[in-house]
């Protein structure tokens, strides 16, 4: 185990973008569109809300600007990627118990990359894309909070620190960050998990932050919610096994008797879904002719006395530490500082 509070704070540069650029452009707008109705953070009801459901949406958390700044990002990025450049190193995303994808070196590169995740049923039998790659990308992670200017801007944006720190965060952490496309027709269903599996500290801590880009609904696959059962802990653990490869530490529980109590969380774009890291939530698969677009954020404490599980996946390279989104500490002496001088 690794305690977080000793990991570099050498921030992430960001992706040079040049002046003028639709992306720089991107970046102003999502920039100057933070006057949020959380930018002071959640209320004391709210936040009560959170830690008795597990789940809470929050309408209007992110601005029009802010919007269509994150989609015209992601779809530059998938304009600009060569699938055949990189036809060695893709990696089919499956979302069945098997996690197939996961043991792809491809997969635990992501925690320091931009990589591509293809959905299943873009291919035909013989294991050719059939479709346009716009179209079959299931997502893209897992580091885009760090190694995009626009991504990056919303991570570190006022709201979400104001958010963060209602629910008491001292030292945030942004571990990983996802693009979700849920293509019309063929968007993979994400079956019933809980975050705190992936990304897991002692104590847990793991706080999702899922954005609805598009309106989400049930026809498009929507998220799915169960209400307190973050009460109940952790089921199972996905880490890196001792022999090499990752997977899970124990079988899938069964939900299925639970099945009926799940609630749909639809929503209007722009609506932010916060998410506690042992709450069990889950996503049909899109069988609409509409896709449902979405970002994802996963943050986790990284002050005393929470530590980091060195057997968790996702690993960043040394010269890419993971930089926190503020240190409530390092302000509080700051302040302490400024004022003894005065």
């Amino acid at each position: 185990m690794r305690a977080l509070g000793a990991l570099s704070e050498r921030a992430i540069q960001p992706q040079i973008v040049r002046k003028g650029s639709r992306t720089a452009v991107a970046v102003r707008a999502t920039a100057a569109a933070e006057a949020s109705t959380y930018a002071n953070g959640l209320s004391p009801e709210l936040v009560a809300k959170f830690r008795e459901d597990g789940f809470l949406a929050l309408p209007g958390f992110a601005s029009k600007q802010q919007v269509a700044a994150m989609m015209q990002r992601a779809n530059e990025l998938v304009e600009q990627w060569d699938p055949d450049i990189e036809a060695r190193r893709f990696s089919v995303f499956t979302t069945k118990e098997e996690q197939s994808h996961a043991k792809d070196a491809y997969f635990l590169d992501s925690a320091s990359e931009i990589n591509f995740f293809l959905e299943e049923k873009a291919f035909n039998e013989q294991g050719q894309l059939q479709t346009p790659k716009a179209l079959a990308v299931n997502k893209i992670g897992h580091a885009m909070h760090d190694m995009d200017p626009v991504f990056s801007a919303f991570t570190r944006s006022q709201q979400v620190a104001a958010v963060l720190r209602s629910l008491g965060f001292q030292r945030p952490l942004p571990v990983q960050s996802m693009y979700i496309f849920k293509q019309p027709s063929i968007g993979g269903e994400v079956s019933p998990h809980q975050d705190s599996s992936f990304l897991y500290t002692d104590p847990m801590s793991c706080v999702g932050f899922w954005l609805a880009l598009e309106d989400a609904n049930r026809s498009n696959g929507c998220l799915w919610g169960l209400k307190g059962i973050h009460k109940q802990g952790l089921s199972r653990r996905f880490k890196r096994l001792p022999q090499g490869g990752v997977g899970f530490d124990g079988p899938a529980p069964d939900w299925s008797s639970l099945m009926p109590d799940f609630e749909p969380i639809e929503c209007s774009a722009g609506t932010l879904v916060l998410l506690h890291g042992e709450n069990v939530h889950y996503s049909a698969e899109n069988t609409s002719p509409v896709s449902r677009h979405s970002w994802a954020l996963h943050v986790v404490e990284s002050a005393a006395p929470c530590v980091w599980a060195e057997d968790n996946w996702a690993h960043r390279r040394p010269e890419m530490p993971w930089a926190p989104i503020y240190d409530a500490a390092s302000s509080r002496s700051s302040s302490s500082s400024s004022a003894a001088s005065r």
